[in-house]
């Protein structure tokens, strides 16, 4: 009995680092006081936008400035704007942000820094790339 409890004390132990570095929950942008609320999506990550302050002000905020006209009339509020990341720990990449200030999508990569605070990271080509640091949200 008591090899099993150091068993899973230290099984634990071990885990807790992975938990700290993970990537999903819910994060405060720099931009309108996003949130967009991060969370696993079969292998990958996907994030979608739960608020902002364009959403608080007018709840049936749509995609209009979506560079595709069919995709113009979705709701801002629950669009997914991260998909396709995979990695683990601090560093996940593949994936695509969307930004619906103009419409369209990028290649990005998502790191976190500590346990608070991840770095975006989206690209029109490398080296055409922006940064933007959002904040896990308590």
């Amino acid at each position: 009995m008591r090899s099993a409890l150091i068993a899973v004390a230290t099984l634990a132990f071990l885990s807790a680092p992975a938990l700290a570095a993970d990537v999903t929950g819910t994060w405060l942008t720099p931009t309108d006081n996003g949130i967009v609320e991060i969370a696993p999506c079969g292998a990958s990550v996907c994030g979608r936008l739960v608020s902002s302050d364009d959403i608080k002000a007018n709840p049936a905020l749509t995609d209009s400035r979506n560079s595709d006209a069919s995709q113009r009339s979705r709701p801002l509020k629950g669009l997914l704007m991260l998909q396709g990341f995979t990695g683990s720990g601090g560093a996940w990449s593949g994936g695509k942000i969307y930004n619906p200030d103009d419409g369209k999508t990028y290649s990005a990569t998502l790191t976190l820094e500590g346990d608070n605070t991840l770095k975006v990271r989206g690209c029109v080509v490398v080296p055409f790339c922006e940064t933007q640091t959002w904040t896990r949200s308590k």
